[in-house]
C-alpha cells in the first residue's frame, strides 16, 4: 500500500497531539480561579497558589525538554512520542485525586515532564519528514496545535465542568492521549528512508533535495551539551526562547484569571471569550510557516527567511502590546477590544515561534536536532518561571506592569535571534 502525501498525515497527527496537550495543561488554569477554595485557599492566596502549581510544572517541563530532547534522539520520535503522550494523560488523569495542593503539586510536576516531550519530538519528526523548505510550513502546523487546543480547550473545560465537575473533567480528557496513540503507531510505522507506504517520489522529495538526507544523518557526528553550547547559534536559539516564550506563558496561565478579575468574569464567560485571542494564534502559526517558506521558495536563504519571519512577529507583538498599554482604563468596559488586541499579541508571537523553532533543524543537521530544540525549550521554562513568580507580586494594584513586562522582552528577543545567531550552519 501507497499513500500519497504521507509527510502530511503525520505532521496532522503531530498537530492533534498537541491541541491534546494544550487541553490538558489549560484545564487548570481555566477551573482554578473556581476551584481553589476546595482546597482551603483564602482569595488573597490564589494568585500565589497557582503561580506555585505553573511552577513545579514548569521546572518538570525544562527537565523534560532537555531530557525528552535527548530521548528522541536516541530511541526516535515514533516511541518517544509514545512514551511521552502514555505519561501526561496518566499524569493528567490522576488531577482528580488530588486531596490537597501538595498532591496537585506533584501531579503538576509528573505532567510537566511528560508534556515536555511533544516539543522536541515534533521538531525531530518535522527534520525527518519534510525538507528545509517546507519545515516551517510543518512547524506551523504543529504550533496551530498549539493555539487550537487554547481555542478548544476553554469552552470544552467549561462545559465539562458545569457538567460533571473538576474530578471528571481531568479524567474524561485524560483518555484522549490514550485514543492518539492507536492511529500514531499505525501510520507512523518507520522513518521516510524506510517506511513502506511512502511513494518513492514523495520519499526522494523528502531525502534526496534536503542536506540533512539519511546519509548525512549517519555521518553526522552526535554532540554533547558541552559541545553544542559552544556554538554561537546555540546560545542564539537558548536566550530566544528564554526571553519570548514567557510572554505566551503569561497568557496562557493567567488570561483567565485576568478575565475573572479585570471583567469579573464567570467560568461560562471565560468560556465564552477566551477562544479568540488563540484563534489569532492559529492563524498566526500557519501564515508564519508559509512567509518563511514562500521566502524559501523564491531564494531567500533559510535562516534568512526565518529570521525575516521572527522580525515581523516581533513588530506585531510589540505593537498590539503597547496599544493595550495606551488602552487599558478603557479595555475595562470593553472585554471584546481586549481579546482582540490579546490576540494580535499572539498572533505575533505565534507567527514567530514556528521558525525559531525550526532554527535548530536549519542550523544543525543529523542526530542533534532533537537535543537543541530540548535545550532552548528548557531555556524557555527558565524565563517563564521568572515571570510566573513576578506576576502575583506585580499585578496586586493593576495589570498595567503585566503588560509592560510583556513588552520589555519582545525586542529582547529579536536583539539575541538578530546579533547573536550567524549564518554558519553545523553539523
Amino acid at each position: 500500500m501507497k499513500i500519497k502525501g504521507l509527510r502530511w498525515y503525520i505532521i496532522a497527527l503531530i498537530a492533534l497531539a498537541t491541541v491534546i496537550n494544550y487541553i490538558d495543561r489549560s484545564a487548570i488554569n481555566i477551573m482554578w480561579p473556581y476551584i481553589y477554595k476546595d482546597f482551603g485557599i483564602a482569595d488573597a492566596d490564589n494568585k500565589s497558589a497557582l503561580a506555585l502549581l505553573t511552577t513545579f510544572f514548569m521546572i518538570a517541563y525544562a527537565l523534560g525538554q532537555t531530557i525528552t530532547g535527548k530521548l528522541m534522539d536516541a530511541v526516535g520520535t515514533r516511541i518517544g512520542m509514545t512514551l511521552s503522550i502514555i505519561g501526561w494523560s496518566i499524569s493528567i488523569a490522576l488531577h482528580a485525586f488530588a486531596k490537597s495542593l501538595f498532591s496537585f503539586n506533584l501531579f503538576r510536576f509528573m505532567l510537566g515532564f511528560s508534556e515536555a516531550g511533544n516539543w522536541p519530538g515534533a521538531t525531530k519528526s518535522n527534520a525527518e519528514w519534510f525538507p528545509a523548505r517546507e519545515r516551517a510550513i510543518a512547524q506551523g502546523i504543529f504550533g496551530a496545535g498549539a493555539s487550537l487546543g487554547s481555542v478548544i480547550s476553554a469552552p470544552i473545560i467549561a462545559l465539562l465542568y458545569v457538567a460533571y465537575g473538576w474530578k471528571m473533567t481531568f479524567v474524561l480528557i485524560a483518555g484522549l492521549g490514550l485514543i492518539w496513540i492507536i492511529p500514531w503507531l499505525f501510520i507512523n510505522k518507520a522513518t521516510p528512508e524506510k517506511h513502506s507506504w511512502l511513494t518513492e517520489k514523495e520519499r526522494n522529495h523528502i531525502l534526496d533535495s534536503d542536506p540533512g538526507s539519511e546519509k548525512q544523518i549517519q555521518e553526522a557526528p552526535v554532540l554533547g551539551w558541552k559541545e553544542l553550547l559552544k556554538f554561537r547559534n546555540t546560545w542564539g536559539i537558548i536566550m530566544g526562547r528564554f526571553f519570548i516564550d514567557p510572554v505566551w506563558w503569561l497568557f496562557v496561565t493567567w488570561l483567565p484569571t485576568f478575565l475573572k478579575e479585570q471583567f469579573l468574569f464567570d467560568i461560562k464567560q471565560i468560556g465564552a471569550f477566551t477562544w479568540l485571542p488563540y484563534l489569532f494564534a492559529a492563524a498566526g502559526s500557519l501564515l508564519g510557516g508559509y512567509y518563511s517558506s514562500h521566502q524559501i521558495k523564491i531564494g531567500v536563504p533559510a535562516v534568512k527567511a526565518r529570521k525575516n519571519a521572527i522580525a515581523i512577529g516581533c513588530f506585531l507583538m510589540l505593537l498590539a502590546l503597547v496599544a493595550i498599554l495606551y488602552f487599558l482604563d478603557t479595555l475595562k468596559d470593553r472585554p471584546s477590544l481586549a481579546m482582540v488586541l490579546i490576540g494580535i499579541t499572539l498572533f505575533g508571537f505565534q507567527f514567530l515561534i514556528g521558525n525559531l523553532q525550526t532554527l535548530p533543524s536549519d542550523y544543525f543537521n543529523g542526530k542533534n536536532v532533537g537535543t537543541i530544540a530540548g535545550m532552548g525549550g528548557t531555556a524557555a521554562v527558565a524565563g517563564t518561571l521568572l515571570t510566573t513568580w513576578a506576576v502575583p507580586v506585580i499585578t496586586q494594584t493593576s495589570y498595567v506592569s503585566f503588560f509592560v513586562l510583556a513588552a520589555v522582552l519582545v525586542p529582547i528577543t529579536w536583539i539575541c535571534i538578530k546579533y547573536i545567531t550567524s549564518k554558519k550552519i553545523h553539523s
